[in-house]
């Protein structure tokens, strides 16, 4: 075997590694992850503190995003609808925005939001990173039942059948 042949079965095992350790650390489905808890508080569009045990015994949606993501855009009004439709069963939406103030409130001029903004800016990636999102997709959101319990991540958007399907049997 020649030395070349070697680092390149050296290589190649490393990578191996990297991506079965990658898929492992970024699976949705393992117990430790599903069961962690949340606790953070963000600022609302009139800079009062929003603790998450506000919404506690609630099945929570909680949702990282930007003005400048489409994809975060385009959930935005299934969000809205899901609210109006599932709020009376405790379902909560809460949008949390990684950018500024500014920004959030000059596209909130555009769309009525029947959910709590909060604004988060470099926190908030910071917070979405803690809650499992290792890859900083944007949008990220979360799903959490009323106990306080996160029982979903979902790098990317998120469907409102996917949500449906995944709060029904918790509501």
């Amino acid at each position: 075997m020649t030395k070349q042949t070697l680092i390149i079965i050296i290589v190649s095992l490393l990578a191996l590694s990297g991506g079965i350790l990658s898929q492992r650390l970024s699976s949705n489905n393992t117990p430790a992850q599903l069961t962690a808890r949340i606790n953070f508080s963000l600022p609302d569009l009139t800079g009062k503190q929003r603790h998450i045990n506000e919404w506690r015994g609630k099945v929570l949606v909680i949702n990282f995003w930007a003005t400048w993501c489409p994809p975060c855009l385009k959930e935005i009004p299934s969000f809205i609808a899901l609210q109006d439709q599932f709020a009376d069963q405790d379902l909560q939406f809460i949008g949390i925005a990684i950018e500024d103030k500014a920004s959030v409130e000059h596209y909130l001029k555009t769309i009525t939001v029947n959910y709590p903004m909060l604004i988060g800016g470099d926190a908030a990636i910071r917070l979405s990173h803690q809650l499992g999102n290792i890859i900083n997709a944007v949008p990220f959101s979360i799903i959490v039942d009323k106990k306080g319990h996160i029982i979903h991540r979902q790098p990317g958007e998120l469907s409102p059948e996917e949500i449906i399907s995944i709060t029904k049997p918790l509501l």
